[in-house]
């Protein structure tokens, strides 16, 4: 950048000098006015004493002028260029870990179409200021005072006729910008929503064709960019009003220059070699103040895109590393929740007052109605979440005492919705040790009753899997999961409804290999399938928020509560009321 400084003052002198060679051929050469000492000087050590002496500097100094103008030109664009693709990815990197680091609970409130917005266009719009408009306004603001400068030397008075309408110019570009820099958040705001909507759509595109709802989405796409066709180009419409209203003001200035210089030049108070120059520094005065003006769209999108990226970097994950956070040293297992509640936002509680205690190497379950908490209660073991009220205890120390990193390394997700990347089956088993050598992967999958179906396809475990998964059926992607927690051989395992959704043959392989993962860890279960929970060592109902009951599946069904009714609802032991026909 500061070499790119050196490029813009190369431009800046190369445009200050550009009219002073056609001044000298004017005065010096056509009517025959002597140079000043200093400059016969130079011609005379340059081009000698001949005729054409005079001439010979001219052109030569038009030449050199324009190979310093081009050369700065070139070198200031090449290194904006390069400072503006490498800001652009230090700005990408830092958005894109920033918003990793932000817990769940900042993640459940953003779009994601919004975010990628931020780290795509936004960005950008952060670049394109660097690489045309930063340096660009240097080059254009010192030149205006350069001219200034020379035009005030030349003649003070002629100079004031000259300026004499930046004052209004520069108010009315001030105005402008400010009104542009609110258009330009408009736009910016509907381009992230319609991005959101095609991330959406794209997303869940099984959904919407399963429903036959293309046409609804298309409907609704159409809407929101028709909204945003229509907020551009009132957008536009601010901008357009601009350069023409400039182009007008300075009109305006060299009708003033013209008519009046022509008079002093007639008079003989001006030679005409300085009104020509004084026509050019005008002209090359008017333009930078033009091209300011137009930059003003280019400024205005960088302000508001680096605020909507600031937004972003000025959120404080909820969830984060306490000062004083240590490693965690390896764990037992053991688990406690002690009198914890939890709420997304106060009038939506989702925990309250949850006290129990899991030792290690036992299997917990948890049961009860959809919407009664038990995902939640999962989510805060590995502190997806912080509780609002008491404390979550791994091996009796209060979690919020380690290190994120060092917590949920020593634990293993087996989650209802199955994620696997768009990368090869190995990779997405070694994705929590990606160190791990080819045999333990194998090895792995072979204990998850993943190895023989892998090997079936066409490049093995090689084989590309498609995005989320979806080249493969359920039970696959299960077990591919089940082999990814194998793999990482944690103390503690967190089941989410792992067998949901399967068919009789799917669930069989799966919990064949679930029985592998689960020996010798502690294990936390949800799930609604009772029949699967029967040798839990712990079961946990949870009914409206709380732990309604605990126990084993024997005491549960004995005690004839909410347990032994769910179970009795699954097995078809509860008689459906008769209705008269």
């Amino acid at each position: 950048m500061s070499l790119a400084f050196v490029a813009v003052i190369g431009e800046t002198v190369a445009d200050l000098a550009e009219p002073w060679p056609l001044r000298i051929i004017v005065d010096n050469l056509i009517q025959s006015k002597p140079l000043p000492h200093w400059i016969a000087g130079i011609v005379s050590y340059i081009a000698g004493n001949e005729k054409f002496a005079v001439l010979n500097f001219a052109v030569m100094a038009v030449a050199v002028i324009a190979i310093v103008g081009a050369v700065s030109s070139y070198t200031e664009k090449y290194l904006t260029s390069s400072v503006g693709q490498w800001v652009m990815h230090d700005l990408r990197r830092t958005l894109y870990q920033h918003i990793h680091h932000l817990s769940l609970a900042e993640h459940d409130e953003t779009r994601t179409g919004d975010l990628i917005s931020r780290v795509t266009s936004d960005i950008e719009a952060v670049q394109d200021f660097i690489t045309s408009a930063l340096l660009g306004m240097l080059v254009n603001t010192l030149t205006i005072l350069g001219m200034v400068a020379v035009m005030l030397f030349l003649n003070w008075r002629f100079a004031l006729i000259a300026l004499s309408i930046v004052p209004v110019l520069f108010l009315v570009v001030f105005i402008f910008t400010k009104r542009i820099k609110q258009a330009s958040r408009a736009v910016r705001q509907k381009q992230s929503e319609l991005t959101n909507i095609v991330q959406e759509v794209f997303s869940s595109i099984r959904v919407v064709k399963a429903f036959s709802r293309e046409d609804y989405e298309q409907d609704r796409f159409e809407e929101q960019s028709l909204e945003n066709v229509e907020t551009a180009l009132q957008a536009r419409s601010v901008k357009a009003k601009l350069s023409p209203i400039v182009e007008v003001l300075a009109a305006v200035g060299t009708c003033l220059v013209l008519g009046y210089g022509a008079r002093l030049a007639m008079a003989g108070q001006i030679s005409a070699g300085e009104l020509i120059v004084f026509l050019a520094y005008l002209a090359k005065m008017y333009k930078p103040m033009r091209d300011l003006s137009k930059m003003g769209d280019t400024v205005s999108k960088a302000t508001v895109s680096y605020e909507r990226i600031q937004e972003v970097l000025n959120t404080v994950s909820r969830v984060r590393d306490l000062p004083r956070a240590r490693r965690a040293r390896p764990f037992k297992g053991k688990i406690e929740f002690d009198r914890v509640s939890f709420s997304y936002s106060p009038d939506h509680q989702i925990l309250k007052d949850i006290s129990l205690q899991i030792e290690p190497g036992q299997v917990a379950a948890f049961v009860g109605p959809s919407g009664a908490g038990k995902s939640t209660i999962i989510s805060l073991i590995p502190r997806f979440y912080d509780p609002t009220a008491g404390q979550v205890r791994i091996d009796g120390s209060d979690i919020r005492q380690y290190t994120l990193q060092s917590l949920r390394e020593q634990m293993s997700f087996v989650l209802q919705d199955t994620v696997l990347f768009r990368v090869p089956i190995w990779q997405n088993i070694a994705y929590g040790k990606p160190q791990a050598p080819r045999s333990e992967i194998i090895r792995a999958a072979e204990m998850a009753n993943a190895h023989e179906f892998i090997e079936k396809m066409p490049d093995g475990y090689d084989t590309m899997v498609g995005e989320r998964g979806v080249s493969l059926s359920g039970g696959q992607r299960q077990r591919i999961a089940i082999a990814r927690a194998i793999i990482r051989n944690t103390p503690i395992l967190l089941l989410d409804e792992p067998t949901s959704g399967l068919d009789a043959e799917s669930e069989q392989a799966v919990f064949e290999a679930l029985g592998r993962l689960m020996e010798g860890k502690t294990c936390v279960v949800i799930a609604h399938h009772l029949v699967t929970i029967q040798r839990a060592d712990v079961i946990f109902v949870v009914k409206d928020y709380q732990i309604a009951e605990r126990g084993t599946h024997s005491e549960l069904v004995a005690a004839g509560g909410l347990y032994s009714e769910l179970y009795g609802l699954q097995l078809g032991q509860v008689e459906e009321p008769s209705t008269d026909k």
